[in-house]
Order: structure tokens, then C-alpha cells, then sequence
């Protein structure tokens, strides 16, 4: 039989799952160079996958847990923006299917904006709900970052009845004062799926907001460092003094009014 080319090869191993596949075993025992280029790329980018799979099992393993007890509206819940000078705090709440599989999804601080948007976008769309809940830099100012926070999240559960009731919820280091059954996971956005989940929609979700307030107030840069105290910020908060949607508690907001 003749050997396949090396562009059939690489199409094939496209369609490839499975290390014990014959097909790996017959492209090792090939001899050409580019095959065994092939190969080997095939074979790294397989370990990665299984790696990411592994990773995805242990971000699930509290939702499984708490299924294998009778759960089955487990909600994640996070929030985005505690140490801005500026904005509001965003929480979100989702609830995954079972089955859902998002390979890569973590803590929404160390991955891309693309990859955050990429991962938003599944999660409006394939989530069984997910409920958001705001809290403006008055509510910050009039309660606290944590009180405020808390706020937030409440909402973002309180939302989610429109589509869902949680009959557990995962909050990251955090508890609510809601009679559901709940428990705190600290780090929980780098531990839980449902979690990441929320983390991921309420950064975007803020992200989004910073960008409009840019547009409304544009003197401050919003939309560059969303209102966190960069050199950038804290210059034009000396030159302009707060916005509206400063936090006027935080320092050194409060300095400049």
C-alpha cells in the first residue's frame, strides 16, 4: 500500500482523539522528519489538552460533589471592581449545565480580555441563568467596599429568579444573608468553575460599563484603567477633582473634593 503524504497525515491526525489511536502508533514508526515534526506537535498539543481536562475535573469537583447530594442549581457567585477609585462594584451569579465544559476558564485576572470576552459570550449563552447585581459608588460610599460587595451579590442571586432558583450557592470568600445553603471558597474563582463562571461575567460586565462612563466623562481615562489608581487616573483626579461616579470614601478621592 502506498504511504500516505505528509498533508494527508496532517489532516488526518486532525481528526485524531485518542493517544492509542493505531494511527499514532503507525505515524511514530514513520521515518520522514516531517512526519515525526508532526507527531510530536500532535502528541505536546494532546498532553496540554489532557492537562486542561484534568484542571476542568478539579474545577468542578465542588459542583459534582454537591450534586452527587441531591443539588441541582448550583450557583457561582463573584464580583469585579473592590479596589477602584471609581465605579461601581458588578456581581455576577451563574448557574452551569452539567455538562458544560469550558477548557482554560480560571481566575478572570490572569486571562486576556479576548479570552474573558470568549468566555463571556459562551457563558450568556449556554449557562442554564445567570443574574447580575450592581452596586454604584454611592452605595460603596453609604455601606462600604465589603458591605457594598456583599450588596452586589445579593442582587446578582435575586436575579437569577427570573430564570432560576439556586438551591446551593459558591461564593468566593464570602457569606450572604440568604436562607440558602452556601459556602465560602476562598480563592474560589481559581477553584470553581461556577465561580469562575461568575467572576468572568462580572468583569466583563464592568469592563463594559467603565467603557461607557468613559464616553460620559471623558476627562478621567475610564476606559484605559477602569478606574483603578493608576498614575493616569490619579492625575486627572488631582486636575479635575472626582466625578460623579468617584468613591468618595476611598483615599485619596476624598483629598480632591
Amino acid at each position: 500500500m502506498k504511504p500516505l503524504t505528509v498533508k494527508e497525515i496532517k489532516e488526518h491526525l486532525q481528526t485524531v482523539k485518542d493517544e492509542k489511536d493505531p494511527f499514532i502508533e503507525q505515524c511514530k514508526k514513520d521515518e520522514r522528519k516531517s512526519v515525526q515534526t508532526l507527531i510530536t506537535a500532535w502528541l505536546k498539543k494532546n498532553e496540554r489538552l489532557l492537562a486542561m481536562r484534568e484542571e476542568w475535573r478539579m474545577m468542578t469537583s465542588f459542583e459534582r460533589s454537591l450534586r452527587e447530594r441531591g443539588f441541582q442549581w448550583i450557583a457561582g457567585i463573584d464580583e469585579a471592581g473592590r479596589g477602584p477609585l471609581a465605579g461601581p462594584v458588578v456581581a455576577a451569579a451563574v448557574i452551569l449545565k452539567e455538562d458544560c465544559e469550558m477548557l482554560g476558564l480560571t481566575d478572570s485576572k490572569k486571562l486576556s480580555k479576548q479570552k474573558r470576552e470568549d468566555y463571556y459570550s459562551y457563558i450568556m449563552e449556554e449557562a442554564l441563568a445567570v443574574g447580575i447585581g450592581i452596586a454604584d459608588a454611592g452605595e460603596i460610599d453609604e455601606l462600604n467596599i465589603y458591605e457594598a460587595s456583599k450588596a452586589a451579590m445579593v442582587k446578582a442571586v435575586e436575579a437569577l429568579a427570573a430564570t432560576a432558583t439556586p438551591d446551593y450557592l459558591l461564593i468566593d470568600a464570602m457569606s450572604l444573608p440568604i436562607h440558602t445553603k452556601q459556602s465560602s471558597i476562598i480563592k474560589g474563582d481559581a477553584k470553581s468553575a461556577s465561580i469562575a463562571a461568575g467572576a468572568c461575567i462580572a468583569k466583563v460586565t464592568r469592563d463594559r460599563l467603565m467603557d461607557e462612563y468613559a464616553e460620559k466623562y471623558p476627562l478621567y481615562g475610564f476606559d484605559k484603567h477602569k478606574g483603578y489608581g493608576t498614575k493616569e487616573h490619579l492625575a486627572a483626579l488631582a486636575k479635575y477633582g472626582p466625578s460623579p461616579i468617584h468613591r468618595r470614601s476611598f483615599a485619596p478621592v476624598k483629598d480632591y473634593q
